[in-house]
């Protein structure tokens, strides 16, 4: 509890201390945002019983407006088909302040979007085919109500320091009230290699926090670029799921060769590991993604690919299916 009232006074000194009027010359605006993700598929697995099917999964729409040089806002709305929910059921899904406080520090605050996974989800490039290894598993929310300051330490160094929920942007908070702490930092010693290291912790009613660990390098050159994750959740079956003792391992690997301006190939490789314990059915295995993106004109993505599973346990069918996908965003 202490620490999260030593977060939050020392947002309230940073505002005070730095909090500036807007310039006189600058004009307020603001403009409309969308992004819809769409799909064809037709599914090769053993015993599949829905062999095809057009899809919507994705649909985000919202507005953003800048009120100052150094102050902005934006909401974003999500209608999708999660589990649990009926079809394109519309959440909120941003609903985020960001203020730019003084040189290199920036305040975030509201449903705001999380630094847990962007940067590996930015390098990958393809989220509109496959979200990043972390989003696909549940190792944290893409977005969650709380407060994150980033800070600008060097042209090469940067950070974060993020308290939240917990919960995502689909869930209220829980009982407990228990916060997430976590935080990253992001070195670029070099141009074009990119490093990160990501952690954070929230208590549950059990003896044992939940906790996660994320190790990301990539390297982008003129054409092409190459990068590799480690993540690793500590007793939970997902981020919002305690499972004392229960832990997932994870690696994946990426690369794109840029054939020219509309067109590039891509590849991946993801492995899933866990300490299973009694009771709790294991997803493990090794996901295949490989595929070629065009992009006609700016906004619009198709990519034809080919993904796979392959689960540890023999018992489970392996997973074999032909996609295209579609991005167009405004």
């Amino acid at each position: 509890m202490k620490r999260q009232i030593l977060f939050l006074s020392a947002l309230l000194i940073t505002f005070s201390s730095f909090a500036q009027t807007a310039e006189e010359d600058f004009k307020p605006s603001g403009d409309v945002q969308f992004k819809v993700f769409w799909n064809y598929h037709y599914d090769f697995s053993q015993n599949a019983t829905k062999k095809s099917a057009f899809e919507l999964n994705r649909s985000y729409f919202g507005y953003a407006y800048d009120f100052s040089k150094n102050i902005s806002a934006k909401i974003i709305f999500d209608a999708g088909t999660d589990a649990g929910f009926s079809e394109y059921s519309i959440l909120l899904k941003t609903a985020q302040l960001d203020w730019k406080v003084a040189e290199g520090v920036k305040l975030s605050m509201g449903l705001i979007g999380m630094k847990q996974f962007n940067d590996q989800e930015d390098f990958w490039n393809y989220r509109y085919v496959f979200k990043s290894f972390q989003d696909e598993h549940s190792y944290g929310p893409s977005a969650d109500l709380g407060v994150n300051a980033e800070f600008t330490l060097s042209k090469t160094l940067k950070a974060n320091f993020v308290l939240s929920n917990g919960e995502g942007y689909k869930k209220l908070q829980d009982e407990d009230g228990n916060q997430k702490v976590g935080g990253s930092l992001v070195f670029e010693p070099i141009k074009g290699l990119t490093t990160k290291i990501y952690m954070d912790s929230q208590p549950t009613t059990d003896s044992k926090a939940i906790t996660a660990l994320a190790l990301f390098a990539g390297y982008k050159a003129t054409d092409w670029r190459l990068g590799a994750e480690y993540n690793k959740l500590n007793n939970g079956k997902k981020y919002s799921s305690p499972a004392v003792d229960h832990d997932l391992d994870g690696l994946s690997f990426y690369a794109t060769y840029v054939i020219n301006k509309k067109f590039e190939v891509f590849g991946r490789f993801d492995q899933l590991s866990s300490n299973t314990l009694p009771g709790i059915i294991s997803n493990d295995g090794n996901q295949i993604i490989t595929g070629i993106q065009y992009a006609p004109v700016k906004g619009l993505k198709f990519s034809l690919n080919y993904q796979n599973f392959s689960f540890d346990n023999s018992t489970l069918d392996a997973k074999s299916l032909v996609f295209l996908n579609a991005e167009f965003k405004l």
